[in-house]
């Protein structure tokens, strides 16, 4: 099976959930990569890959997982990581 490259588009906002996940891990008393990850069942590499854009379109159950363990609103990730038009 062949994947569909992903549009620019995609890779910005893979890229802009990255980010808004690093920072609120960093945000939470500073949490390690390592402690979120494990509190997210997923490993530390997938999620730096995640956090770097490396990785722009984790499974949704990731990133819920990822939400929850982070203390963060799926409502507002996914506000803040769809780019609207100007």
């Amino acid at each position: 099976m062949v994947r569909t490259p992903l549009t620019p588009e995609e890779r910005e906002r893979g890229e802009r959930l990255g980010r808004l996940l690093r920072e609120a891990r960093e945000a939470s008393a500073g949490r390690s990569m390592a402690d979120v990850a494990a509190a997210a069942g997923i490993s530390a590499e997938t999620l730096r890959k995640i956090e770097t854009g490396r990785a722009p379109t984790p499974a949704f159950f990731t990133v819920a997982a990822l939400a929850s363990a982070l203390g963060l609103s799926m409502d507002d990730l996914v506000a803040r990581c769809v780019l609207t038009s100007a």
